[in-house]
């Protein structure tokens, strides 16, 4: 039985690589900069120093993190939503 066990446990397949969001997020910073674009966004991005508002133009959920390691508390963002990014060091992960 454990012989069995052990031979389906390793038939198991591995877990799927998360994949990239298709479309794009968008961050606006300031009027003096252009708009930051982020094509097909997969895994964790740090956002601009000076960002203000993130768009999520993407066919996924994206989450927002107050630090540029997508670690700890974030904010979910669904598609076709935007949200205001803390400024200084934040992040996404898609």
């Amino acid at each position: 039985m454990v012989a069995a066990a052990s031979v389906l446990g390793a038939a198991a397949p591995a877990p799927a690589a998360p994949r990239a969001a298709n479309g794009q997020v968008v961050v606006f910073s300031t009027e003096l900069q252009p708009l930051d674009v982020y094509n097909n966004p997969s895994g964790c991005q740090q956002l601009p120093t000076v960002a203000h508002v993130l768009s999520n133009q993407t066919d996924r959920p994206v989450q927002v993190y107050g630090n540029p390691f997508c670690v700890g508390p974030s904010a979910v963002v669904q598609p076709g939503f935007g949200t205001h990014v803390p400024g200084g060091a934040g992040s996404f992960s898609a």
